[in-house]
């Protein structure tokens, strides 16, 4: 068995610290807060509330447009169901894609909580 060199560990955080810091400022650049507003203001990072409420709006204003359209075919003023049919498909995959992102905040903060301290 070998023994640990100092200098190696701490030459290895050293580059693990670097790799963080690039994936933060590229995440930061085209990620999710990059130019929407979504970064806290704290070194460019990406805001995880501010992203979250990005999503949920985006699913929400697809479930207005899925509705709208679905009532427009109902009234008679479109006649074209395949777009129908599209929108409402939209629609049900970003609600399950929520609902199963949501199944995974709660498993992990679960998780979270019964680590012992």
């Amino acid at each position: 068995m070998s023994t640990i060199d100092p200098s190696r560990l701490l030459q290895m955080r050293s580059s693990i610290l670097n790799q963080n810091e690039a994936l933060q400022r590229a995440a930061g650049r085209g990620g999710i807060g990059g130019a929407g507003g979504a970064s806290d203001g704290i070194g460019g990072t990406p805001d995880f509330g501010a992203a979250i409420n990005n999503a949920l709006q985006q699913v929400n204003a697809q479930q207005a447009k899925a509705s709208a359209i679905s009532e427009a075919y109902e009234r008679g003023d479109t006649h074209d169901i395949v777009s129908v049919m599209i929108e409402r498909q939209k629609a049900s995959l970003g609600f399950e894609t929520t609902l199963q992102v949501r199944n995974k905040l709660l498993s992990a903060y679960r998780d979270i909580m019964n680590m012992p301290v």
